[in-house]
């Protein structure tokens, strides 16, 4: 079995006219979290997207758990055991909490049959999922609803889990509470794969890191080496963490 669950090689993606990633290498290790950094417009969501199948790759391979997906539609590639939470979340406003969730427990076909003890596990990191479960989730705060986002995610067990600046725009308490959710989550066995702008939740949160520039992958290796050599952080992100 290889130690990386997610393998990217040469990939390159065009959106219409417009050349975005210019062969893209990375990996991601089983059972750690992976950090996606660079300024804006380096095409980090661009590659979560691409391994997604929302954009096509129209050069190189993604590889999942040894499986070739480059060509996969993204129901498929959720099937896979993948789950993605987009930058905006994705919420359906006028749905409560426990619509959203139900929407993605695909063995569950009302909310009676939703897995209790996964319920009880994901309260106990969300405890705003619980306390506002009967609510529409387009009336709760940003950090809330990037709450609801997270345990809509993993509402089944995931293999990988993918997600776009999950500190975008939260309070540093409801941050801590982010952070020690998906410690937990990496702690159950989930590799998970984020972009993030918040370079102090990367170095407390990241094992390693993958730094992009211009649609290619500049930078990868240890967090802990990146958080430490403030001379290699201002070379590739313009600031020091």
């Amino acid at each position: 079995m290889s130690a990386n669950l997610l393998e990217l090689a040469g990939v390159h993606t065009h959106i219409g006219a417009y050349h975005i990633l210019h062969g893209v290498d990375m990996a991601v290790p089983r059972g750690a979290v992976t950090l996606l950094l660079g300024r804006n417009g380096a095409g980090k969501t661009t590659t979560l997207r691409t391994i997604m199948g929302l954009w096509q790759a129209s050069q190189g391979s993604i590889r999942f758990a040894g499986q070739d997906i480059t060509r996969l539609d993204t129901p498929r590639i959720a099937q896979l055991n993948i789950a993605y939470v987009p930058e905006n979340m994705g919420i359906f406003a006028d749905l409560t909490v426990q619509e959203n969730l139900l929407l993605a427990a695909r063995g569950a076909r009302n909310a009676a049959a939703m897995d209790s003890q996964r319920l009880q596990w994901i309260f106990g990191m969300f405890p705003a999922v619980e306390k506002f479960w009967h609510h529409p989730a387009g009336k709760l705060s940003g950090g809330q609803k990037q709450m609801v986002a997270v345990a809509r995610a993993i509402v089944e067990p995931r293999d990988l889990l993918i997600v776009d600046e999950p500190s975008k725009g939260l309070a540093p308490a409801i941050i801590n509470n982010m952070i020690a959710a998906f410690d937990q989550l990496k702690q159950s066995g989930v590799t998970i794969l984020l972009v993030e702008q918040n370079l102090n939740f990367a170095r407390r949160l990241g094992d390693s890191v993958a730094v992009m520039d211009n649609g290619r992958v500049v930078h990868a290796g240890a967090m802990a080496a990146l958080a430490q050599d403030e001379a290699l952080q201002r070379s590739l992100l313009g600031l020091a963490l």
